[in-house]
């Protein structure tokens, strides 16, 4: 399966009878998956079937769908509202009679508002039907390129993710080289400090010394956290070239490595290791970025 992007954009368009229409997705970041429609008035009833179709094929992303319907060929219809006009002209009858004013003139009367009104000619069942069919079947051409175009950036960020894992690696193997890790450097560095304890004191034990001694190089080593770093970049490049929806998996993964590097860095008592470390942090804080991206 190909990886995608959480981020997209698509547009289509569509007619039928007398009605056009136009479909615009446009797809952000998010934890879960949520469907938010815009749909003018009367055409709320296709909501389910498109929310539907849109879950069956994307699993992550805030995704906005906005339906924009014309319907040509539809000229207005002017009615005249008989029983406020009649009782107007009365009101007016009454007026004349007892004050001395010009009768209404019927322009007068008719911008008189609730006289006239302005509405759109009855519907037709079987078109609107068919322009509802046609409206969900123009949404699935715009899901399918929003998907295609979530999938383009999706192949992108793979080769950018791995990239990240090459220079991880590359960064993990200068950890395990450092000159400070080697044995002779822990040892010397361990006797220097013993030998300051002891012109220090002549009262320290020389076997809880060397006690202290094996436990203090054993916390110093960072072997076990390297082999997790190794163990996480397996997995991310075997999910990745797996591909589909790894996203979650993917940040999982990145807070590992972080938790990995911040121990080897609170570890270090090397300038170089700790100079690897700080590298270190910062490449997984960039893979951690873009995996925010990934559905």
């Amino acid at each position: 399966m190909a990886l995608s992007s959480m981020t997209g954009f698509a547009r289509s368009h569509g007619a039928s009878g007398p009605y056009a229409f136009e479909w615009e997705l446009k797809s952000v970041n998010a934890k879960g998956f949520d469907l938010r429609t815009r749909l003018p008035t009367g055409w709320d009833d296709i909501e389910a079937t498109i929310r539907k179709r849109a879950a069956q094929v994307l699993s992550r992303g805030t995704v906005y769908a906005n339906l924009t319907v014309k319907r040509s060929n539809a000229v207005p219809l002017v009615r005249v509202n008989e029983q406020v006009l009649a009782s107007l002209l009365k009101v007016a009858r009454d007026l004349c009679g007892k004050i001395d004013v010009l009768a209404p003139s019927i322009d007068g009367l008719l911008s008189i508002k609730g006289v006239m009104e302005v509405v759109e000619p009855e519907l037709d069942d079987a078109e609107e039907l068919a322009a509802k069919t046609a409206v969900a079947e123009t949404f699935e051409q715009a899901l399918r390129s929003l998907v295609d175009m979530r999938e383009r950036e999706g192949a992108t960020l793979g080769g950018v993710l791995m990239q990240r894992m090459d220079e991880i690696e590359r960064l993990a193997r200068r950890a395990e080289a450092a000159p400070g890790r080697q044995p002779g450097a822990v040892k010397a560095r361990l006797a220097e400090q013993i030998t300051a304890l002891l012109d220090t004191s002549d009262r320290f034990d020389q076997d809880r010394l060397h006690q202290e001694a094996i436990l203090i190089a054993t916390k110093a080593d960072i072997r076990e956290e390297l082999d997790r770093i190794a163990s996480h970049i397996s997995q991310t490049r075997e999910l990745i070239g797996r591909g589909g929806p790894i996203g979650r998996k993917l940040d999982f993964l990145a807070q590992e490595f972080n938790r990995e590097v911040n121990t080897c860095c609170s570890k270090s008592n090397d300038l170089e290791l700790t100079n690897v470390g700080l590298e270190l942090k910062n490449a997984v804080e960039q893979f951690r970025e873009q995996v925010q991206n990934l559905e």
